[in-house]
């Protein structure tokens, strides 16, 4: 047995691909604005980079960008616990805390490693997890890492999730539970039943994790999320997100209002040891926090183009996700169908995400669409007009 047999399954699929299609990884040769690209010598019109307020060519957040690598260069070099926590941090961490109204809130380097290192510490081996079973890949991981008793709701499923947490509750009356669920889900765009999911954890005496990663400055008035949205914001203990969406950056977050969060910074392995943000990409998140607050306009035009893409592509009698979002999911019960439509709008000019099982719910394959405030209507229409030519 050599050490890649274990993977004969997967590259007979991708021998498989690649014999039809000549395969699907796609190298995006020119960024030419936050909507538009150069993909093999073509230009198309980018609906799949989860770019929901277009702030990626934002002027303030690239001359805040290059201010800074001028300022203090291009890396740390070292982690938060060593030499890498400089006063810029420790700034967007304090503005995070005031954007969220919460006391403490801890930086990371990436959203994946805020839910691992988040997850991995918080939670101990006499505690239990109970998560949403269409949660992120981050949120499984996270919980892996800590050895943590994990247990899954059906998703969105609140008569499921009564039913597990009063079991959880009669063998175990003292332990600690953790509910986790994200706002907005980044497979098929719908929401989490976030009041009802608030009331239980209060009713079962556990805690609630958020996980806003798609719905920061997507949703919520003040575009803190589903959690604002939703009138929960009280009730929910931790909330975890990114910078690498509507932040048009990289990086990671979670803010709470127990002070105590701030023993993870010395508990917490992907944060203790992983070089921190470069101060480029830390300057861009602030600049673009700012706008959140500064341009609620962003938010009205994205949600404007997520109703124009969603209801044209329900008019053509594409499957699509259960709801509207800015995530707008084509759904497939064959993935040779989804291939073939993946690469007929690449050749009409429209890049959108191909996802393929077994990364998706259901066993499906999706193309997974996400509009930005940044698209023109025009673009929403020729967007709409290749997946007609598809239909």
């Amino acid at each position: 047995m050599g050490i890649f047999d274990k993977f004969s399954k997967l590259a007979a699929q991708l021998n498989q691909v690649r014999a039809l299609f000549g395969g699907f990884n796609v190298v995006i040769e020119k960024i030419i604005s936050p909507t538009e690209a150069i993909v093999n010598g073509q230009k198309v019109i980018l609906a799949g980079t989860n770019n929901y307020l277009g702030l990626t060519f934002d002027k303030a957040c690239i001359e805040a960008a290059c201010a800074a690598i001028r300022a203090e260069g291009t890396g740390t070099t070292g982690s938060r616990m060593a030499n890498g926590t400089y006063h810029s941090h420790v700034a967007l961490e304090q503005e995070l805390s005031e954007f969220f109204g919460r006391r403490a809130t801890i930086v990371f380097t990436t959203g994946y490693a805020a839910n691992l290192g988040v997850l991995s510490t918080l939670v101990g081996r006499d505690d239990l997890v109970l998560l949403d079973a269409d949660c992120h890949a981050s949120i499984y991981d996270g919980t892996r890492l800590g050895g943590v008793p994990v247990y899954r709701f059906r998703h969105n499923d609140v008569e499921d999730l009564e039913k597990k947490l009063r079991r959880l509750r009669e063998k175990n009356p003292s332990a600690n539970i953790l509910i986790v669920v994200e706002g907005l889900y980044s497979m098929l765009g719908d929401r989490a039943p976030l009041a009802d999911i608030a009331h239980l954890k209060e009713k079962y005496g556990a805690y609630l994790l958020v996980d806003e990663a798609h719905s920061l400055g997507v949703l919520g008035e003040k575009g803190r999320g589903l959690a604002e949205e939703a009138g929960v914001e009280d009730k929910v203990d931790f909330i975890v997100g990114t910078f690498s969406k509507s932040l048009a950056s990289i990086g990671g977050y979670c803010t709470s209002n127990y002070e105590e969060l701030e023993l993870l910074r010395y508990a917490s392995r992907p944060y203790v040891f992983t070089a921190s943000l470069s101060p480029a990409n830390i300057a861009a998140a602030r600049a673009a926090l700012r706008i959140i607050r500064e341009r609620p306009e962003l938010k009205e035009r994205l949600w404007q183009n997520a109703y124009q893409l969603y209801g044209r592509l329900k008019e053509l009698g594409f499957e699509l996700g259960p709801e509207p979002s800015p995530i707008v999911a084509v759904r497939f019960r064959q993935p040779e169908k989804a291939l073939k439509t993946w690469y007929g709008l690449l050749e009409r000019g429209v890049y959108v995400n191909m996802v393929l099982p077994p990364a998706t719910p259901g066993g499906e394959a999706l193309l997974r669409a996400s509009v930005s405030a940044a698209h023109t209507p025009a673009q929403i229409a020729a967007i709409s007009e290749a997946f007609a030519a598809l239909a």
